[in-house]
């Protein structure tokens, strides 16, 4: 079985992504820029934040956090939002989530210009990858896609099973299955029958937060297997997937930790680069 490395691949993501940042700088005098809104002080967010400013460092964007108490006001969010759109070195605009209750998640969302949106959260983006066109991807179905592709580059054909219909990864990642032209079939919570439809899988990507919901019978011999999830166990932090058993029969199978996580950072700055390019062509 082939173990997916995700530092690696991600790790060799940031150097590419590197000498495109210098050269960017050559061509055009200039370096794309990255804001996160930091709201609270919720531990997961500032951890996954204080990552992304390291990397984005480390491939030389011109990174910024503007960081704010659990206790600020709607407004006052949306008018910074309002104010880095119109701000012409920063090229994308981030927003961690989870927000405190009393803002309105879909409000922010919408208010960050959808070509400063590298997230790939905006419905402009949602509407444009459905669609095919040009858009934000969002950065753990791009970092999933990425790594499949390692593994297969060719996905003619293929079945592939997604376990999760979340904004985030579920829906996005189905879209980018499709385009490759695998025939898809999305699974969740309530499908009837989900260990069948997971053994008709070439290529399955799990990310239902259910603590090792799928089982190495769930899976056929030399499936591609991402796990997404991440999940506080007593036994320590485990995927969707349950590895001892899966990585048995799968032909290759991503870690957790260590699998998806640290591409999600890398295709967040990949996000940001591309954000920059389609704004110095307008």
């Amino acid at each position: 079985m082939i173990l997916i490395d995700g530092k690696k691949v991600a790790a060799e993501l940031r150097e590419e992504l590197k000498q495109e940042v210098f050269n960017l700088k050559s061509k055009y005098n200039k370096v794309p820029g990255l804001t996160v809104i930091l709201i609270g002080e919720d531990p997961p967010s500032k951890i996954y934040v204080r990552n992304k400013e390291k990397s984005a460092n480390e491939v030389g964007l011109k990174s910024e956090i503007i960081k704010y108490p659990d206790s600020v006001d709607e407004k006052t969010v949306l008018d910074k939002i309002y104010e880095l759109n119109k701000d012409e070195t920063i090229s994308g605009i981030l927003v961690q989530l989870p927000l405190p209750k009393h803002i309105n998640k879909q409000k922010v969302i919408e208010a960050i210009l959808p070509e400063k949106d590298v997230d790939g959260f905006h419905p402009m983006n949602v509407g444009n990858l459905s669609s095919g066109y040009e858009s934000s991807i969002p950065c753990t179905p791009l970092g999933c896609y990425l790594l499949i592709k390692k593994i297969e580059p060719n996905l003619n054909g293929k079945k592939a099973v997604v376990v999760g219909r979340s904004n985030l990864n579920g829906k996005p990642m189905t879209q980018l299955l499709l385009k490759e032209n695998c025939t898809v079939t999305i699974t969740h919570s309530k499908t009837k029958d989900l260990k069948g439809e997971c053994l008709k899988g070439d290529i399955i990507v799990a990310a239902v937060g259910i603590p090792e919901l799928v089982k190495g019978d769930w899976v056929k011999k030399d499936a591609i297997v991402i796990d997404v999830g991440i999940n506080k166990t007593e036994k320590g932090i485990v995927g969707d997937v349950a590895f001892e058993e899966v990585s048995k029969v799968a032909k290759a199978l991503t870690p957790v930790p260590g699998g998806v996580g640290p591409m999600t950072i890398a295709c967040l700055l990949k996000n940001t680069i591309e954000c920059f390019k389609r704004s110095v062509k307008l």
